[in-house]
């Protein structure tokens, strides 16, 4: 009998660790997933605010889930047409996250730009950020009632 005893405390300790190992793994971010933001604070998605003295128009999108951490864009508009789009947030826990972003985000904001509005093409190689970013435009530019060719 104490053989069996033995084996069921064992069996528990055991199945204990691992289940307060499988906690802590779903607790604790891991670098996939931990997201990093550039410098700019996220925002509040929709407010919208003027500059003094000017006509532009700053309105934040939302911040947009993707596989990789959010995607958050700020839209500046001026004389009802689209000028710059600021990514807020995006991925950027890991050396290959900053490199897509590198790459992906000034093209985004290009071609956002050249179209006045967020139907634009996703970058070769960074599916997930382009998604997140025309999701997180379209929001900002709705907010805006920011209309296509203005």
């Amino acid at each position: 009998m104490t053989g069996h005893s033995e084996r069921l405390r064992r069996n528990l300790v055991v199945g204990g660790g691992t289940g307060v190992l499988l906690v802590v793994l779903f607790l604790f971010p891991t670098s996939r997933n931990q997201v990093s933001s550039s410098s700019l604070p996220s925002a509040t998605p929709g407010v919208v605010s003027t500059a003094p003295g000017t006509t532009d128009l700053t309105v934040n999108g939302t911040s947009e889930g993707t596989r990789y951490g959010p995607v958050q864009v700020r839209a500046t508009i001026r004389s009802h047409r689209l000028t710059a789009v600021t990514a807020l947030v995006y991925p950027a826990s890991g050396g290959r996250d900053r490199e897509i972003s590198s790459f992906a985000l000034p093209q985004l904001e290009q071609e956002a730009i050249a179209a006045q509005s967020a139907t634009i093409d996703t970058v070769s190689g960074a599916t997930f950020t382009s998604d997140g970013y025309r999701r997180s435009l379209q929001s900002a530019l709705d907010a805006a009632h920011f209309r296509t060719g203005g």
